[in-house]
């Protein structure tokens, strides 16, 4: 029976034959050659997802800064499984695998791949031994075990491990590799090297890998290339000649004149940086939270209060934490720092105190937002069993289609599991794959819905854009992300779609005063995450009827 790869949009892709690789690599070499003999450099893109598919893009629109003209051609290669092997034919015809905000990702991508003809996509990995610089973007994931007790996780080495090897297999020895997942600090020098090095020395090869290490920032959002090609970047390399291939090679591809590189003289220095970069801002969020609770019980507004400790040039950068701290970093890479330091470095003491609590508590903050939103309802005389809930902000982040470990998602599933019916509005997000597919994304078992009950039926639920028509008879209203059209929104408004009060909980200092006194005086409920001051708000509003 033949097996497909299904995109995100429904396409079906069968997935390549044995039988087929011959003639794969026989046409990837002949662009090769090609692009050689036009004097390009041939960069070969391991894992074609988030950021692979745009920095492969970025690469090949590359140019030599004295003649203008193309200096690399690139091959994005991704395995052919039937979780992601769609992303090789949809790259190979000029369309991005990624849906990105950044209006210069699908035109940069056509441009590369059907105009500069500097950018194609394979399946087959025996084209690495075509290229003089491969870039690793394969995740290396942190998996938890137990909601809110990242102890119990565990850094997924498995697809990295096995794609060094390849590597190590395949490239010549001359061939730049530079890792550019974040990974666990200790994996380029202590796991990565060792493979390379094994590799040749099979292939009686006696010259030492040239690995490094550079991590990416990348951001989505209407910034995405400019995440990653117009900003600082850290890099290093296992040996000196690594670390001077990997600056000119940065220096190249990337906008290093406005944003020069930050060179480590180890890979751990560089790995280390991007763990505690991220940690971080994962622990001042986390921080918040306690205060946020305190503001809830006091009668303080805590979006008051960061805003005048904003005002202070040193603490310009602190934020209001909202319901969760969702994307793909923050979530999970003090974890890669915790697990390393016992199973990579070897030590056995626990140093990792502060960093380990804020990841979970990070984790668990969006199941208060799912409290507040019975409490709220009780307050109403109603019951969250069986209660028409509308949520608004399926996304991490503001203005961006972006759900990975989204805290909207926890706010549904604690929702969900105390019985209410959830529907689920967003003006960004197409499909909320981690609801639709929960079976088998992120990844068979990896679900977040593991840790809930009555969690079957959100697969049957879609992200809606008609939110006047989902408002009909809504009893409870969860605005979960601060997303332009939801600060907009008119009290009024939402009361008259609803078709009479209905409960109100702000995740995210979404509600301006005014708004919060419109919605009480309308015969709502409401109440916010932080904002102790509503009951004060609530009280007001009572004295003036």
């Amino acid at each position: 029976m033949e097996e497909y790869s299904v995109s995100p949009s429904g396409e079906r892709f069968p997935l390549p034959r044995k039988e087929d690789y011959a003639a794969e690599f026989a046409r990837v070499k002949a662009l090769a050659d090609e692009a050689r003999a036009r004097g390009q450099e041939v960069v070969v893109v391991m894992g074609v997802g988030f950021v692979g598919a745009v920095m492969a893009a970025i690469v090949a629109d590359t140019v030599d800064k004295a003649t203008g003209r193309p200096s690399k051609f690139v091959i994005g290669c991704q395995r052919p499984s039937p979780r992601s092997y769609w992303k090789i034919p949809l790259l190979s015809r000029g369309e991005s695998p990624v849906k990105a905000e950044d209006p210069e990702v699908d035109p940069m991508i056509a441009r590369t791949v059907l105009d500069k003809k500097t950018l194609t996509a394979t399946y087959n990995s025996e084209c690495l031994s075509l290229a003089d610089a491969v870039v690793v973007d394969v995740q290396c994931d942190y998996t938890k075990h137990d909601l809110g007790n990242l102890r119990t996780g565990e850094v997924e080495m498995a697809a990295l491990e096995a794609t060094m090897r390849t590597i190590g297999e395949t490239v010549r020895p001359e061939c730049l590799v530079l890792i550019e997942t974040t990974v666990a600090p200790g994996t380029t020098e202590f796991v990565a090297y060792p493979i390379l090095k094994k590799a040749f020395q099979a292939r009686g090869i006696d010259a030492p890998p040239l690995l490094a290490h550079s991590f990416e920032r990348v951001m989505p959002g209407r910034e995405y290339v400019s995440s990653i090609r117009d900003f600082w970047r850290v890099c290093s390399g296992c040996n000196p000649e690594a670390r001077e291939r990997v600056v000119t090679f940065l220096t190249e591809v990337l906008n290093t004149e406005q944003y020069p590189l930050t060179v480590m003289d180890r890979p751990i220095e560089s790995e280390t940086t991007k763990i505690v970069e991220n940690s971080y801002r994962a622990t001042i969020l986390a921080f918040l939270n306690e205060w946020s609770l305190f503001s809830e019980r006091n009668g303080v507004d805590l979006t008051k209060v960061i805003q005048a400790i904003k005002t202070r040039p040193t603490h310009s950068n602190i934020i209001f934490p909202g319901p969760g701290i969702g994307g793909y970093c923050l979530p999970k890479d003090g974890g890669l720092g915790f697990w390393a330091y016992k199973h990579i470095l070897g030590f056995e003491d626990d140093i990792f105190k502060i960093t380990t609590a804020a990841i979970d508590i990070n984790d668990t903050r969006a199941l208060h937002a799912a409290e507040l939103t019975r409490d709220a309802l009780r307050n109403l005389g109603r019951y969250i069993a069986g209660a028409r809930v509308v949520l608004c902000g399926a996304s991490y982040r503001e203005d961006v289609g972006d759900t990975r470990y989204s805290g909207s998602e926890l706010v549904v599933r604690k929702l969900t599991e105390m019985g209410a019916e959830t529907r689920v509005h967003d003006p960004y997000v197409e499909h909320w794959y981690e609801l639709e597919s929960q079976d088998t994304y992120p990844a068979p078992g990896h679900s977040w819905g593991r840790f809930f009950r009555n969690q079957g039926d959100l697969a049957q639920l879609r992200v809606e854009k008609d939110l006047p028509a989902m408002l009909l008879g809504a009893e409870a209203l969860v605005l979960a992300v601060r997303h332009a059209p939801y600060l907009a929104l008119d009290p009024d408004d939402v009361v008259r779609w609803a078709g009479g009060p209905l409960a109100v909980v702000d995740c995210f200092g979404i509600l301006a005063d005014e708004k919060i006194r419109r919605y009480f005086e309308l015969g709502c409920e409401v109440k916010a995450l932080g904002r102790g001051h509503i009951q004060r708000i609530k009280e007001e509003v009572r004295r003036g009827r």
